[in-house]
């Protein structure tokens, strides 16, 4: 779930050890848009505690466009965008499902599991390659397999945001203003335009 086409995973392969080089983890790689003005979108983290600072975007952002701009992997013109994955934040590894065991979360799937390929519950944390999650109004936790995820992603709760709180106030950052953001704060965010030299 990290790349989500071909193409994505193209991209990732090549991109992986770029972030590593930085000390960051890509959470998520995706390619959008159409053909004459693509947009790639570049999650990353810090593994050691799974956040990451605006300049640490910033880094990433220019090694991974001297790396593109020497492979030419996509054709004609991309914005290039590097973000932290966000409060209601993709979960895209087993370590994500254990990371916020406890916390609401929406999962899709990519084939019917029991009639029905939406879930939404409680992460009861990942075993044997299956997602646990409480799922609302069930009495038993449900394993699903991870290989059959199509998406995953937390849910805005107050106590996710009291988490999110709790760890800017551990590093004695300021309080935000609480409002959920769709998509990546422009904070950070970096971006940049590449075109093709074919």
């Amino acid at each position: 779930m990290r790349a989500k086409t071909a193409e994505d995973r193209a991209l990732l392969e090549l991109l992986d050890p770029v972030a590593e080089s930085v000390g960051l983890e890509i959470v998520r790689v995706r390619l959008m848009g159409g053909t004459l003005r693509r947009r790639l979108q570049i999650m990353a983290e810090r593994p050691s505690d799974h956040d990451i600072a605006v300049e640490e975007c910033a880094r990433l952002s220019r090694a991974v466009s001297e790396v593109l701009d020497a492979a030419d992997p996509i054709s004609g013109e991309y914005l290039l965008e590097v973000s932290s994955p966000g409060i209601d934040r993709p979960l895209t590894r087993p370590v994500d499902f254990e990371l916020f065991e406890g916390f609401e979360a929406r999962l899709e799937t990519d084939r019917m599991v029991e009639g029905r390929k939406r879930f939404k519950g409680l992460l009861a944390g990942y075993e044997d390659g299956s997602v646990a999650i409480d799922l609302d109004g069930e009495a038993e936790t449900a394993l699903i397999p991870f290989d059959w995820l199509a998406d995953a992603k937390l849910v805005m709760t107050d106590a996710l945001l009291k988490r999110g709180a709790e760890i800017r106030a551990a590093r004695g950052e300021p309080e935000d203003d609480g409002l959920p953001s769709e998509g990546p704060s422009p904070l950070n965010t970096t971006t940049t335009t590449s075109e093709d030299n074919a």
